[in-house]
């Protein structure tokens, strides 16, 4: 009998080959951030062979991420977003290695976490000063470390149309505020990021947001009961899950390109 993991990348291996599945097999990824872009990319890996993920985020799942986020449901409301995902990921291949970082990447925690050790670091995050720190210190390690791939989702808020997704270096983004930002954090400080990095983002101009704009759907979510201990949150902007999980799989993509084109 074939044993249940070798049948489970039956697809992929006839389309990749033994040799490419080993690799995919050993390469380690991580990534910040597993909302609505995230979660996608970690489940899209998982599917392809990747066995050895590591995935960081601070939250909890809320009933408003039950429209885009691939572990939220009305089941999961309440839970630690990371242990959930690794559950569901962990059902798809359950020899994979999936270690969950309930945890926020900022200038007090960048030290935890030992980028060195990735293949791909998967940049995810929404807040603009943690996402700029990551994108700093990735591409340090990609220029340090030449085998380090690091890849950035722009912003995927605000958008309906999926025929505007777009991969392009960082400095050719055009159209993303998000991206905007950045360069522009990193041209007033004067310190640019080591390497040249990819992003996916979409040329859609954003539409504005529309209806209620209250955080959560219920008094008792537990965003608001656990808000002390949560990281400060962006602005809360409209969504989808057909233009997050476009970018997430988009992201998961482009890993798999690379590591098929080496």
């Amino acid at each position: 009998m074939i044993p249940i993991e070798k049948a489970v990348f039956n697809r992929s291996e006839r389309l990749l080959g033994a040799q490419k599945m080993d690799v995919l097999s050993s390469v380690k990824v991580i990534i910040f951030g597993v909302g609505g872009v995230g979660s996608w990319c970690a489940e899209s890996l998982v599917r392809s062979g990747i066995r050895h993920i590591t995935m960081v985020d601070s939250d909890r799942v809320c009933i408003t991420n039950c429209n885009r986020q691939l572990m939220a449901t009305t089941k999961t409301i309440g839970r630690v977003k990371v242990e959930a995902l690794k559950e569901r990921l962990l059902d798809i291949s359950p020899a994979a290695h999936i270690e969950a970082i309930r945890k926020v990447y900022n200038a007090e925690t960048a030290g935890d976490f030992g980028l060195e050790e990735y293949d791909f670091i998967i940049d995810a995050i929404d807040s603009l000063s943690d996402k700029a720190l990551l994108i700093q210190n990735a591409c340090k390690t990609a220029h340090d470390n030449k085998r380090t791939v690091f890849i950035s989702s722009m912003g995927a808020a605000l958008r309906v149309d999926p025929t505007k997704v777009r991969v392009a270096e960082f400095w050719k983004v055009q159209g993303d505020a998000l991206a905007r930002a950045l360069r522009n954090k990193f041209k007033r400080s004067k310190q640019f990021p080591a390497s040249k990095f990819m992003c996916v983002y979409s040329e859609e101009l954003p539409l504005p947001n529309l209806g209620e704009t209250t955080t959560c759907g219920t008094d008792s979510c537990i965003c608001l009961k656990e808000a002390s201990e949560l990281p400060e949150k962006v602005q809360v902007n409209g969504s989808l899950s057909h233009i997050t999980g476009i970018f997430g799989m988009t992201i998961a993509g482009l890993v798999i390109k690379n590591i098929y084109e080496r």
